[in-house]
């Protein structure tokens, strides 16, 4: 389905101008973590939609999945704990020609950072972020995560979590966003279509993934999401339906959807910002004048 939202492709991105790719960083994941089909997907969601390095900034917080500005050519920034989405937006305000894309795990987005998550999805603010949701801190050795399952046997939970886990998809959802998706990076394809589809959509664009910790959780693996998954375009699902989109969000089980939950058309922060209106902060004359000496007073 057709998103009306979506907004055209750079114009400038001529062969003078460098599209994002592989850095020369490599990836420093476990074997076969799930991360790297998350990296692969969002750079071949990048490359497709042919956008220069320079246009790009990557954010992430603190955790092994946060690791991922460093592995492609665009700008990047590693801030901490749980903060990812404050610099996002920060980035967006000052300059909102940039396409700003935030990274980062369950632990880092859904715990310490639940609450900018909610916040920055209420403003629908103009960004994409894909969480890498592998339902345990795999960084810090294997602690249960905001969205381990009842009952999982961690090293904090020796005895089982006792906790009910954060439902992210209908978190977002009841928060404001206006691109809700899920992808499994056991399945590259789509999850960089849902990528693609993230960063053209103009608003606050969720991409919650599947990505399976091979090191610290054994539950919930590659197979386990392989036998499970089910895609919602194959289903019939119409992202266009609210009501829909919180039915699919609730289902967990035997069968998990995969794919584009929800997408509306709605003004975002960026549109309602009268500041904003004259164009990127960057770009607009700061308003001093000749001999203003605006530092004096911290130096």
């Amino acid at each position: 389905m057709a998103d009306s939202s979506a907004r055209p492709l750079p114009s400038d991105a001529g062969p003078s101008l460098p599209i994002v790719g592989k850095s020369d960083t490599k990836p420093t994941w476990c074997p076969g973590c799930g991360d790297f089909g998350v990296v692969a997907a969002i750079e071949m969601a990048v490359k497709r939609l042919k956008l220069p390095s320079q246009n790009v900034v990557i954010v992430s917080g603190i955790g092994c999945s946060s690791n991922l500005p460093h592995f492609l050519s665009s700008y990047g920034f590693h801030g901490i704990h749980g903060r990812s989405l404050p610099v996002a937006e920060g980035i967006r305000w000052a300059n909102h020609g940039l396409t700003v894309i935030g990274t980062g795990g369950d632990g880092d987005g859904f715990g310490i950072g639940a609450g900018h998550f909610v916040h920055a999805m209420r403003r629908n603010v103009d960004l994409t972020y894909v969480t890498m949701d592998n339902q345990i801190y795999g960084l810090t050795t294997g602690q249960a995560s905001p969205t381990s399952t009842m009952g999982a046997k961690t090293k904090s939970t020796p005895n089982g979590v006792i906790e009910q886990p954060i439902d992210p998809i209908a978190l977002a959802l009841a928060s404001g966003a206006t691109y809700v998706a899920r992808g499994f990076s056991g399945d590259v394809k789509q999850l960089a279509d849902l990528v693609a589809g993230g960063i053209q959509h103009r608003g606050f664009s969720f991409v919650d993934v599947f990505s399976p910790c091979v090191t610290y959780n054994k539950i919930n693996t590659f197979d386990f999401f392989r036998q499970r998954v089910y895609k919602l375009e194959s289903a019939g699902h119409n992202p266009a339906d609210p009501v829909a989109a919180w039915q699919r969000a609730l289902e967990w089980g035997d069968k998990i959807p995969i794919g584009l939950f929800y997408s509306v058309d709605r003004p975002t922060y960026e549109d309602l910002e009268e500041v904003l209106s004259a164009g990127p902060l960057a770009h607009q004359p700061a308003g001093l004048r000749s001999g203003d000496a605006v530092l004096d007073e911290f130096v």
